[in-house]
């Protein structure tokens, strides 16, 4: 059966673990399916057991044919349930490596690179909305594509008046369906982005509740807050009545349809009406038969209108992981996964470099090399370059054009992690996970004993951090560092760079925003630690600059000093 485009679409993002799940909706429609000639053999035995004493020998072989197709059907819809269900985890668990890994590719000087909140929202709600499409709607789908049909088409050759009530009755249903279901649609997607929105609001004023209630600012946080839910409320509201409202529509046309069946053959065996059958009038067991058809007629598509929610939001999901999936946005080199270290001399060659974001240049035809061991300090005004040259070097943004060569070899998707692995990275603001201070300078990196921490710890000149901390190294850190200040996250990210044992030592304006004697302290460390390694230094800071071997000056020509 063909399908809309965003049918197809969904079909093609779960890929061949979705087959599944498609083999399932077979067996249910199978199921469906053989409640015709379980509904002869009872209408029959019934029949029998009132009317025909003759048939008493042959009544256990209509029950036990029942019987068995009862139980048939039990069994495929059980095995159904379970085959659908661990299609769709599949399908979940292979999209949320995907999405983890996408999102991990991203580079984090893209500024319009997903955001936290709404990435978590993906990887949980979006992805999630995929199950219940794959294990409802698309076995309701089948089924109404043909199990309605299949019944109109049994019951025709008992009466024609009843297969053309059911066939009269049963078309209105789709159409006001579909009409409920493109607002339906609309409202899912609206759905989804204010959720999405509200995430990232929520995640941004947890990370920065301090910062928040320093300022007095907590009214203004909760009242944006509380806008954010009241939307996504309504949001959720509006999507529930179109539910209902569908599910109502479906009931009254499919109430109106078995009862007109039903008025039918009443009135046909009573002997009112003597047209619509072609042995008129009915006889017990026909009757019985229709009666028994009808309502499964109009049960796929309550099914349908069950689960047409699902649909709608399956798409509005499936737009949004695709689109993360198939993001043009700027992504690191390589795959951003643990990679032995790249082998060769640690150097660097930069020839005829072009980067920027969008149209605008910020590097343009950039040659430069740096020799092992050598301490390079890249100097200039914000927006020269400075971070994006550092970028560049690590391979988490790609150059428009010209070459970057590490360690005699192109920088490329080959090689990044492994070159990745060879480099330490000291940022203005260093990340923390949220875990004790120890897992936060060894990263879990097995093999660092306490002594190389407590060496690391002396070297950057934060003994006195730990030792003020309740906890000493176990102490637990939040996500935005909390539980030190700046200058000491600062001393604690050159403390994990020396575990991390780099060839590379890459420092964004490490002693910007902090005071003189903790900028001291911090360079220091950064020094000792830069000893007999490279060392590419961006900095505002000339007195810092003047400390390193070299001094390149941007963008005025890159000048060498």
């Amino acid at each position: 059966m063909s399908g809309t485009p965003k049918q197809e679409h969904l079909d093609h993002l779960t890929g061949a673990e979705g087959a599944g799940a498609r083999l399932a909706a077979r067996m249910e429609v199978l199921a469906a399916l053989l409640w015709i000639p379980a509904a002869a053999l009872l209408a029959i035995a019934i029949d029998g057991l009132i009317f025909s004493v003759e048939m008493a020998d042959d009544l256990p072989f209509y029950l036990a044919g029942f019987l068995a197709i009862a139980l048939l059907r039990s069994l495929l819809t059980l095995q159904a349930g379970r085959l659908a269900t661990r299609s769709a985890l599949a399908v979940q668990g292979r999209l949320r490596g995907a999405l983890a890994a996408a999102l991990a590719r991203q580079s984090p000087f893209d500024s319009g690179r997903v955001a936290a909140g709404q990435a978590a929202a993906t990887l949980t709600d979006h992805v999630g909305a995929l199950g219940p499409w794959l294990t409802r709607y698309q076995p309701a789908r089948l089924k109404v594509a043909l199990v309605p049909a299949a019944i109109a088409l049994a019951v025709l050759p008992v009466s024609w008046a009843a297969s053309l009530a059911l066939l009269l009755a049963g078309p209105l249903i789709p159409i006001f369906m579909a009409l409920i279901g493109r607002r339906a649609r609309i409202a899912s997607e609206r759905q989804f982005a204010e959720l999405n929105s509200m995430n990232a609001y929520l995640l941004d004023r947890l990370q920065g509740v301090t910062t928040i209630r320093l300022l007095g600012a907590g009214g203004q946080a909760l009242a944006r807050l509380e806008q954010a839910a009241e939307a996504l409320r309504i949001g959720t509201m509006r999507v529930l009545r179109l539910a209902f409202l569908s599910s109502a529509v479906l009931e009254l046309f499919a109430a109106i349809g078995v009862a007109l069946v039903a008025v039918y053959v009443g009135f046909s065996l009573l002997g009112y009406l003597r047209f619509g059958a072609y042995d008129a009038p009915l006889t017990l067991a026909e009757g019985l038969f229709i009666l028994l058809l009808a309502p499964d007629f109009f049960l796929p598509m309550r099914d349908f209108a069950a689960s047409y929610h699902d649909r709608a939001a399956a798409e509005a999901a499936g737009e949004t992981v695709t689109g993360i999936l198939e993001s043009g946005r700027p992504a690191l080199l390589g795959t951003g996964a643990a990679s032995a270290p790249l082998d060769g001399p640690a150097n660097i060659r930069i020839s005829g470099l072009r980067a920027g974001y969008g149209d605008a240049a910020v590097l343009e035809g950039m040659e430069l090399e740096i020799a092992p061991g050598e301490r390079v300090a890249l100097v200039g005004p914000s927006g020269s370059g400075k971070s994006t040259l550092l970028a560049l070097i690590a391979g988490l943004l790609r150059a428009d054009a010209g070459t970057v060569q590490v360690a005699g070899q192109a920088l490329t998707d080959a090689t990044a992690d492994g070159w990745r692995a060879r480099l330490a990275w000291v940022g203005q603001r260093p990340y923390f996970l949220h875990g004790s201070l120890r897992r936060n300078l060894t990263l879990d990196r097995p093999g660092r004993t306490r002594t190389d921490i407590e060496d690391a710890l002396r070297l950057a000149s934060a003994e006195a951090v730990v030792a003020r901390l309740p906890q000493g190294d176990a102490t637990l850190l939040g996500e935005a560092g909390q539980g030190v200040s700046g200058g000491e996250g600062q001393r604690l990210a050159v403390a994990r760079a020396a575990l991390r044992g780099a060839e590379i030592i890459l420092a964004d304006e490490p002693t910007a925003h902090l005071d003189g004697e903790t900028a001291a302290a911090v360079a220091d460390g950064l020094f000792r630690l830069s000893a007999g390694r490279m060392l590419i230094l961006a900095t505002h800071d000339e007195a810092l600059a003047a400390r390193c071997d070299r001094i390149v000056r941007l963008p005025q020509g890159w000048r060498m000093a």
